[in-house]
């Protein structure tokens, strides 16, 4: 009940702040994402572990967004950030040939989670502006 008259409150008076859930294996490229949509600037970074939480803000909308560590055995716990979440920015890495059947499952584990159901998603291939190296170069 007081998610729907939260819901009419903030229809009436333009409350534009959404929760963005960012998910992939590790060392997608999530953190690097974040971080240049919140500052502008690429920032290399090491593993995540755990998440990390910025506001991103486009136009007249802030969104929260969370990065969550997509090591295997943390990927159980993702599940736990569904709940209130509108958008999700799924983030493939598109080097990782060996593992894209494995991000393929988590994927559809997750668009399945009741949570998710009703959330917004983009699939983010990133890293395809880089090369994968040659073996003929080594």
């Amino acid at each position: 009940m007081g998610q729907a008259f939260r819901k009419l409150f903030d229809s009436f008076f333009g409350n534009n702040e959404m929760r963005i859930v960012m998910l992939g294996l590790d060392a997608a490229g999530k953190t690097t994402i974040l971080y240049k949509l919140h500052n502008g600037k690429v920032f290399y970074t090491v593993s995540t572990i755990g998440f990390n939480v910025e506001k991103v803000q486009y136009k007249n909308v802030m969104f929260t967004v969370w990065d969550i560590a997509g090591q295997g055995k943390l990927r159980p716990f993702w599940r736990h950030f569904f709940n209130n979440t509108v958008g999700l920015i799924y983030v493939v890495d598109s080097l990782d040939r060996e593992r894209i059947g494995i991000a393929k499952e988590e994927f559809q584990a997750i668009i399945k989670d009741p949570f998710m159901l009703n959330s917004v998603i983009l699939v983010f291939a990133n890293k395809q502006d880089m090369v994968l190296p040659c073996f003929s170069q080594l």
